[in-house]
């Protein structure tokens, strides 16, 4: 067999399983009947936010600490002459690296949940206050 009669059973092989699914999450009626499977309460989403602040004032503390001994430690070993102070010091601005950057993705996560929060507390107050006027121009007519 040829790479290109190969290649077309793959294909052909590949795109029988292929269909579209709108509006649905299983092969049930269209109009998404069921338990939805994306919700969140305030509740949860506050816990998260502040499980991750909390992991981030951990990280921050501990985390420079480990840093710090580890650049003292890489500085001492480079004076008395060991050569394994630069490696000490590459394992040190590799931690700092990836501190860094997990430092940031808790921050991230913590304000963004942050920011979720307020938003959709804003926007439930504007449907109800739109209610609430809607309301109130039907009495006024």
């Amino acid at each position: 067999m040829s790479f290109e009669e190969e290649w077309a059973s793959a294909r052909t092989a590949k795109d029988a399983g292929v269909g579209m699914r709108l509006n649905r999450s299983d092969n049930g009626p269209a109009g998404g009947s069921g338990n939805p499977d994306l919700s969140v309460s305030q509740d949860r989403l506050g816990a998260i936010g502040s499980a991750a602040y909390t992991l981030h004032g951990r990280l921050k503390a501990d985390g420079g600490h480990a840093r710090a001994s580890t650049f003292d430690a890489a500085t001492m070993m480079t004076v008395n002459g060991f050569r394994t102070g630069a490696a000490m010091a590459t394992v040190q601005e590799t931690w700092n690296s990836q501190l860094n950057t997990l430092l940031d993705a808790c921050a991230n996560i913590s304000n963004q949940l942050d920011y979720s929060a307020a938003s959709h507390a804003k926007e439930e107050e504007d449907i109800k206050t739109s209610f609430a006027a809607s309301k109130i121009d039907q009495y006024l007519r």
